[in-house]
């Protein structure tokens, strides 16, 4: 070990001693070395004890980096007296760089707000999708992060390359994101002093989804069920799929599955959402009363109003085991789970009945106008539709407004003829 002008001539013609490395520290910056492996690699570091200092404080070293055409001596020396002056501050480098390594990122501060609160407090559908959110979105862009170092461009170019093809999942994930960071930050993950950048993000604006059967769509839909429960639906084949060797188009029929036109006919006449359906089991059916009741479902226990007509699905479902629409079997002696979706009938029933934009969801929708266009008022819609607040029953006032233009016009046209004036038509 020796005393060196450490600079890039000196470093140039240094040469490693085989079997051992060799030190040097540099005679004008104190702490600041130099190291040369056995096989000659040259790297630079900076020692110093930390705090009060004094030789009862064990000495730190920072290794700085490898000498390279984009890192030479006074690069090293330039860090190295950063180092120093923060160390005469009172202030510990390693302690701050073992900090940053140790300190946790994205993916595990968004993985503990998942695992330590979703899944405690949250349904296991959210718990979910906020998983899928992780994996999918956060993941592959910014999950290897330190969650600490995360700015507010970060979350924005997030956002935006969700957003490209799906913007309402956009704004989904940042609020994720933003409730995942402040539970990262009350748990100690993230300093006090964190200032959330998901806070800053701008939502996309989000167009509420308007669409109802009419009377004429319902009479399709109808006509369509009953034909794919009975002689089938006339199977065409995928234009964007080559199929050798199928059978001519003309000759071949798909019955649907009893238990998936059921479930869609029940979805129509009482509202419910799908996963209502089809995790509605026969013990939790009261035929004689024609309710249903459900312990737990998007807003929590819920009974489920069964009118004459959804007696009569019910009534034609051959049970198949504890699921009114038929479950799938479970693995290893697991008992039988619901059905998971209705994705490749509804496909099929809803091309065939030329409702090619309706959703499933929309089939609830459509529940709801039908009762509100009826004059039931959106309290009682509400109330069977299982709403929590009042307020989510007002995207249907629209539809209350126009039953209520029909009684006014029928009430005023009555009054008018007794009156003996003219209606609209000059009559």
């Amino acid at each position: 070990m020796a005393l060196i002008d450490i600079d890039r001539r000196t470093i140039a013609a240094m040469e490693g001693e085989p079997g051992r490395a060799v030190i040097h520290y540099d005679r004008r910056l104190t702490g600041f070395g130099v190291r040369i492996s056995p096989q000659g690699l040259i790297s630079y570091f900076v020692e110093f004890r930390p705090g009060a200092g004094g030789r009862r404080v064990p000495k730190r070293r920072i290794v700085l980096g490898r000498d390279a055409p984009h890192f030479r001596a006074d690069h090293a020396r330039a860090m190295a007296e950063q180092h120093l002056a923060k160390v005469r501050l009172g202030g510990d480098p390693a302690a701050e760089r073992q900090a940053r390594r140790n300190a946790p990122t994205v993916n595990e501060v968004v993985q503990g707000y998942i695992e330590g609160r979703v899944a405690r407090l949250r349904k296991p559908t959210t718990h979910t999708l906020y998983a899928g959110y992780l994996r999918i979105h956060i993941d592959p862009q910014i999950g290897s992060r330190p969650a600490h170092l995360l700015s507010r461009r970060d979350i924005t170019d997030l956002h935006r390359t969700i957003g490209r093809k799906h913007p309402v999942t956009a704004n989904r994930v940042v609020v994720m994101l933003r409730a995942a960071l402040e539970y990262g930050k009350r748990q100690g993950q993230l300093p006090a002093q964190f200032e959330n950048p998901a806070t800053a993000a701008d939502a996309y604006r989000e167009h509420l989804r308007e669409r109802y059967l009419t009377e004429e769509e319902f009479a399709r839909l109808g006509q369509t069920l009953v034909l794919a429960g009975s002689a089938g639906i006339p199977w065409t084949p995928d234009p964007s799929k080559k199929l050798k060797h199928a059978p001519r188009a003309e000759n071949r029929r798909v019955v649907v599955d009893p238990y998936a036109i059921a479930a869609i006919k029940l979805l129509i006449l009482t509202g419910a959402r799908l996963r209502e359906i089809l995790n509605l089991r026969w013990d939790q059916v009261n035929e004689r009363q024609g309710l249903a009741v459900l312990p737990d479902s998007k807003t929590g226990r819920k009974v489920l109003i069964l009118s004459d007509a959804a007696l009569a699905v019910l009534a034609s479902i051959k049970p198949s085991g504890p699921f009114v629409i038929a479950g799938e079997p479970g693995t290893s002696g697991e008992a039988e789970r619901p059905r998971t979706d209705l994705n490749r009938p509804w496909r099929r029933i809803r091309a065939h009945a030329g409702l090619h934009d309706l959703r499933i969801h929309d089939l609830r929708h459509s529940f709801a106008s039908v009762g509100a266009s009826s004059g039931l008022g959106l309290y009682v819609v509400g109330q069977l539709l299982g709403h929590r607040s009042a307020s989510t029953t007002t995207r249907y006032a629209h539809v209350a407004d126009q039953s209520l233009s029909r009684a006014s016009n029928a009430i005023a046209g009555a009054i008018a003829t007794a009156l003996g004036l003219e209606g609209p038509s000059g009559k």
